[in-house]
């Protein structure tokens, strides 16, 4: 799987959650400590409002702090399609994956931040869809290649805050209990 089909299928995946969020859901607590759905959503949607600025060659100093704090606004659905549509566009557009971004760590090839993000989508779906009890929205390829991608990774990130450490998954798990287990979660 490619990291551009991989990152549509991680972003529908999401998207489709987020429609499903019911008006009574955005306070109920997700995976994530101390985020509920509407803190969860708020995360994906300020990570996609840097894609097309990222992805442009801008720095993070040009960007500053304008995607802190609340990006939802009155209509978190609408601020998530917004930011979803301008982030898919910039991923696809001609060259994208072959840029190079700036991000906290330093320059990476934007291919390595595509599937950053896309993990973070991945995941995070499925976040939103325990919280709001939702099925699964991680499919087997995609697990698949998100666990060849990111597996190797995992023990270098213990401590960075980035996930929480592996809980163990049971031996004939599914690849998507697999890969949210490999990142902290418990599969149910």
């Amino acid at each position: 799987m490619e990291l551009l089909d991989a990152h549509g299928q991680a972003l529908r995946g999401f998207d489709d959650l987020v429609h499903r969020i019911e008006p009574g859901q955005w306070a109920a607590p997700t995976p994530c400590p101390d985020w509920n759905v509407r803190d969860l959503v708020n995360h994906l949607v300020a990570e996609q409002l840097w894609v097309p600025h990222l992805l442009a060659g801008a720095t993070l100093a040009e960007i500053g702090d304008r995607f802190d704090g609340d990006v939802l606004g009155d209509d978190p659905v609408a601020a998530w399609e917004g930011s979803a549509a301008e982030a898919r566009r910039a991923w696809t557009a001609p060259g994208a994956v072959r840029r190079r971004v700036q991000v906290t760590g330093g320059e990476i090839g934007a291919a390595e931040y595509g599937w950053q993000m896309t993990v973070d989508l991945a995941v995070h779906g499925w976040d939103l869809a325990t919280a709001i009890g939702a099925p699964q929205p991680i499919g087997e390829e995609l697990a698949r290649r998100l666990i060849d991608e990111f597996g190797p990774q995992v023990e270098s990130w213990q401590g960075l805050g980035i996930f929480a450490p592996p809980v163990k998954a049971g031996e004939d798990a599914s690849a998507p209990d697999r890969l949210v287990a490999l990142l902290g979660r418990a599969p149910g």
